[in-house]
């Protein structure tokens, strides 16, 4: 053995001692004599006790190794913890007791692992190191399973240790199930709802919405506060929110059902804190959801997890708000930004519509009313915009100059800038994402709902859901701005074919303030002759339309989706088009039609706002919009892989009905 004395070690003691003794003959040669022959019995001595040393060690090393080969066999067959051996074919061969009382009534020698553990794919566990581990539930108890492979090629052996980890996931468990979770809650509509009950039940209908939103939460142990008359405080349990979430927050439909009177549905926007927050953090995380949620419309529950959002409800039309408190106040704001700022830039959406268009030209008047520069940022026109610009080229020369590319934008935007977004709340889908890192200030002015993807800390935003178009809440916002709105009336009709193509000829998403925007423009000069001349479509654009209508199919008996596969510079425009008309089918309550452009698959939705959401349907996909009117965008240019993809979101979201229902 290596470890063993040898005399070699001992050599220089001998030589050290030799050259004494000759030192030693040189004056007494007797004692040398002596020494010498004391050096040589030493040395034999030595020899001698060496090897029966070594001796002696080998045999306690070979009785060791017998004791260890018995204390191992005892451990193993006294282990508190079940262990199991399999062979090469995954056939256990071996077993401990602890093992066979988990399968008291199993006959498990010979049985295939994979069979007891059907959850387990054996190839994946076996590829894992020895310090990796994965669980397995058997009966109540939760199991850690460490693996040990022992030999090599077709003598190799599996082992497997089963530790109990019961005791800590339940602990685990309860830690999460008792985590504090904030939610704020706001009755979207609480002051017009009293208005449109009669004054003698008013007291009974507060009453009702109050214990209502009360016996719901304490339901589920949650501590609820009132905070105002329309706002609620609500601090529940981690497992309250699941269990929630589990009924589809189902408040929000009894509070819609109620009815003492009102003409008007109550609903309710909640905002939920995710896991894992402090109480502060908690309660602005979930006033930021209340803002989501109300953004996107109001009756529904936003809950935030983790880095994203999850909805639900939000399956009601936005109800129209007859305050105009809002619209002046936000009004007077963005006055005062323009007069604060350097230059303003001003942009949509890519591919802008009319609406995005429209009210890009009506902030650009607003922005001139104030004595400020102001730029479009527009890389190229589109079909939906090509006859507004060709008239702005002709009737507005100077207005037109104010439109600038992409590139001119970022080279002359400044940090003193200040960026109105319209008709869009998305970076990733303005115009121009990159000059948003140019300056702090941006002001955010959209009709859609609220979706996940945010602007990062605006300095103003005006979100309403309710509104009709981007050009309504312009206008409104005009009436604040200035005494003399100084529309010219290439302007007014611009603003004018904004509302226009998003109600579809005042068809859709129309209320009050819809007409009373549309009757201030028409007395700042707007004509609907020439906004319907805006409108009109080439021969080309007629044929293709009608081929898309032509080859739709209907699924689930009411949606019908169709594809425009011709490669068209108006691809765009006549999927949405395409998706309007199919919307006049007897008994199609939604449409989808694709198309690709730039490289993408672009979806445009529509439905008549009662049976189906395309908003919900597309925001599955990555896209939004409205209850009925949607869009989304798939990067791919495989029209059947996309219509997949589509027709999986529809049967999600139609199988979430009807689970709810």
């Amino acid at each position: 053995m290596d470890n063993n004395f040898k005399i070699n070690d001992f050599y220089l003691y001998f030589i050290f001692a030799a050259l004494i003794i000759i030192a030693i003959a040189f004056v007494k040669p007797a004692l040398a004599i002596v020494g010498f022959l004391a050096m040589v019995y030493v040395y034999f001595v030595t020899k001698k006790r060496i090897n029966n040393k070594n001796k002696e060690f080998l045999k306690y090393v070979e009785t060791l190794n017998d004791r260890f080969d018995s204390l191992t066999k005892k451990v193993i067959f006294n282990m508190p913890f079940p262990l199991v051996v399999t062979d090469e074919n995954a056939k256990i061969i071996w077993y401990n007791t602890p093992f066979s009382e988990l399968f008291s009534d199993t006959e498990v020698m010979g049985e295939d692992f994979s069979k007891l553990f059907s959850d387990i794919e054996l190839e994946d566990v076996l590829e894992k190191s020895p310090n990796e581990s994965f669980s397995v539930e058997l009966d109540d108890n939760i199991f850690e399973v460490y693996t040990n492979i022992v030999g090599e090629g077709d003598a190799e052996n599996a082992l497997f240790y089963f530790v109990d980890n019961s005791k800590y996931e339940k602990l685990r468990e309860k830690y999460e199930d008792e985590y504090p979770i904030v939610a704020k809650i706001e009755v979207d509509n609480f002051a017009d709802a009293m208005d449109s009950a009669p004054s003698q039940v008013r007291p009974l209908l507060n009453a009702e919405i109050d214990s209502t939103i009360r016996n719901y939460f304490e339901e589920y142990d949650a501590l609820v506060r009132k905070a105002d008359e329309d706002l609620y405080l609500v601090i529940m349990t981690y497992r309250s929110l699941n269990a929630m979430k589990q009924k589809k927050f189902d408040i929000l439909d009894d509070l819609r059902e109620l009815n003492r009177g009102n003409s008007i549905p109550i609903t309710l926007s909640i905002g939920v804190s995710s896991y894992g927050l402090n109480l502060k953090e908690s309660y602005i995380e979930a006033n930021s959801s209340l803002d989501l949620a109300l953004g996107r419309g109001g009756d529904q529950a936003v809950v935030k997890i983790e880095d994203n959002y999850e909805f639900f409800g939000g399956k009601s039309k936005a109800v129209e708000k007859r305050n105009k408190v809002k619209s002046r106040v936000l009004g007077i704001a963005l006055k005062q930004l323009i007069d604060r700022s350097d230059t303003v830039y001003i942009m949509g959406h890519k591919n802008p519509d009319m609406d995005a268009i429209g009210a890009a030209i009506g902030c650009l008047r607003a922005t001139i009313n104030r004595g400020k520069d102001g730029f479009i940022v527009l890389e190229e026109s589109n079909p939906s915009i090509d006859n507004l610009i060709d008239r702005m080229k002709e009737e507005e020369p100077d207005l037109y100059g104010k439109i600038i590319s992409r590139e001119t934008a970022i080279s002359k935007i400044k940090h003193s800038s200040l960026i109105i977004m319209v008709d869009n709340h998305k970076p990733s889908f303005t115009e121009c994402p990159e000059i948003l890192d140019k300056t702090s200030q941006i002001v955010v002015i959209d009709h859609h709902r609220r979706g996940k993807e945010f602007v990062e800390n605006p300095v103003l935003t005006y979100v309403e859901p309710y509104a009709s178009s981007t050009c309504e809440l312009i206008t409104e916002m005009l009436t604040y701005m200035s005494e003399d709105l100084n529309l010219t009336h290439f302007e007014a009709d611009a603003l004018m074919s904004g509302i226009v193509v998003d109600t579809k000829n005042f068809s859709f998403q129309t209320g009050v303030r819809t007409f009373e925007a549309a009757s201030i423009l028409r007395r700042a000069g707007a004509e609907m002759i020439k906004v319907k001349a805006l409108f009109q479509d080439d021969f080309d654009t007629l044929i293709y339309r009608a081929e898309v209508i032509h080859n739709a199919k209907i699924i689930h008996q009411n949606i019908a989706v169709s594809t425009f596969d011709k490669k068209a510079n108006n691809s765009v425009l006549v999927a949405a088009q395409a998706a309007d008309a199919l919307l006049d089918i007897n008994g199609v309550d939604a449409s989808f039609v694709l198309t690709i452009n730039d490289g993408k698959t672009h979806i445009s939705g529509r439905s008549r706002g009662n049976e189906v959401s395309v908003q919900l349907i597309l925001e599955k996909i990555g896209g939004g919009g409205h209850l009925n009117m949607a869009g989304a965008q798939l990067d791919t240019t495989d029209l059947n892989e996309a219509e997949k993809i589509l027709v999986g979101a529809i049967e999600e979201y139609l199988k979430e009905n009807e689970r709810e229902e």
